[in-house]
């Protein structure tokens, strides 16, 4: 097949969409398929590039200067830089999969117009919802409605989690068939642990590892207030990634008295990511919801239990008692519970560690490209059938 790709975000811009979309392009490619992606170009990449078998282009839109963080004049900018790119690719493509609602919808729904071939539309949750955005879209009826037309409109919809699907139809009125097709991750790369040492950390330290945009979703000084509760003095939190509130948490920190076992080790790349995954005993997240929770797999793939809350995605694959702790929202207490749990007991460490590296064996993303793969091929054999069905003559 003859595939394109289209997402505001592609690595190295963005987070865990942009992330699960790459791992799916590469793993697209390698079976053969031809994989274009359409994204959006920032700082340095280049327009035009082949990664890993992809072809990847990227349009201008001038605003964005983080990595990790888009901003709005950026996103709105893609619009009319993507629509422009992928309006002269005539021809080329057999099917495009969209993926994010918002921004990237429109781009996707009139490509697919443009050149007549099916969309398939993959929501990512935070499109949809995000309790943590004055403007996230569920809030606005001005961007329901369009959304709700995008949603009823795609050849396919796919969702990553039940979650996400739950509020197609619930807060946007979408009642459709639609595909459950949960994330994968590629097999962790075989990399050595970092060095404590290098981070001023004990070797017997108990450490927590975080990992994802430092926004306000992700409420990450309750780490910190966690940390505070669980009162276990060798207990230190490496957190990984970039973003707004790193200031809120190092000032958390600082207040607690916790600056020195407080490690911000800003964005990474890949391998020095797995290196602290693998230097680190607990995943601990405080998000207040994740449409799917790509970084816990991640996790688990390394061994490492996970403690986090119990809104959004990740309640799919995530058992408290068996992946670690999956604890009510903005239980900060219930959280510093688990972190004492998990420090006091190594073997129950162990075992839900031992757990979760059988578990992830299932979300990896061979098994997710199967899964578009088949939805693909059978939405270009309902797009060519419906072509080729004799006009209705009165």
């Amino acid at each position: 097949m003859r595939i394109l790709f289209c997402n505001y975000e592609y690595p190295p811009l963005g987070g865990g969409g942009g992330v699960v979309m790459a791992a799916l392009a590469r793993e697209l490619a390698r079976r053969r398929h031809t994989v274009t992606v359409l994204t959006s170009r920032a700082l340095d990449l280049p327009a035009e590039s082949i990664e890993q078998g992809v072809r990847v282009l990227r349009v201008p839109v001038f605003f964005r200067r983080q990595l990790a963080v888009a901003n709005f004049p950026s996103m709105l900018a893609y619009l009319p830089m993507a629509l422009a790119r992928g309006g002269r690719l005539r021809g080329e493509f057999d099917v495009i999969n969209t993926h994010f609602v918002v921004p990237t919808g429109p781009v996707g729904e009139r490509l697919a117009r443009a050149h007549r071939i099916p969309n398939v539309l993959s929501v990512h949750g935070g499109d949809l919802y995000d309790p943590s955005k004055p403007s996230s879209p569920h809030r606005h009826p001005w961007l329901r409605a369009p959304i709700r037309r995008m949603l009823r409109r795609a050849s396919a919809l796919v969702g990553q989690s039940r979650n996400t699907l739950e509020h197609v139809e619930r807060i946007y009125g979408v009642k459709r068939a639609s595909e459950l097709i949960p994330l994968g991750i590629d097999p962790p790369p075989a990399v050595p642990a970092a060095a404590r040492a290098e981070l001023g950390i004990p070797e017997a330290a108990l450490v927590l590892v975080s990992v994802g945009r430092v926004v306000a979703r992700k409420a990450a000084p309750q780490l910190i207030e966690a940390m505070a509760r669980a009162e276990r003095p060798v207990m230190h939190l490496v957190l990984i990634g970039e973003g707004p509130e790193l200031a809120a948490v190092r000032a958390a920190a600082e207040a607690r008295g916790l600056a020195a076992r407080v490690h911000l080790l800003g964005q990474v790349s890949e391998e020095r990511k797995y290196a602290l995954l693998a230097l680190a005993d607990v995943f601990a997240s405080t998000s207040q919801h994740e449409g799917f929770g790509l970084v816990f797999l991640e996790a688990m793939a390394l061994g490492l239990p996970v403690v986090c809350y119990d809104h959004g995605g990740q309640t799919d694959f995530l058992r408290s008692g068996k992946t670690g702790f999956v604890l009510p929202l903005n239980d900060v207490s219930a959280f510093a519970r688990g972190l004492q749990a998990l420090h006091d007991d190594p073997a129950l460490r162990a075992a839900m560690g031992e757990h979760n590296r059988r578990a992830v064996e299932d979300y990896l993303i061979g098994r997710c490209a199967e899964r578009y793969e088949q939805v693909f091929e059978s939405v270009i054999r309902a797009f060519a059938a419906r072509a080729e069905a004799p006009a209705c003559v009165e």
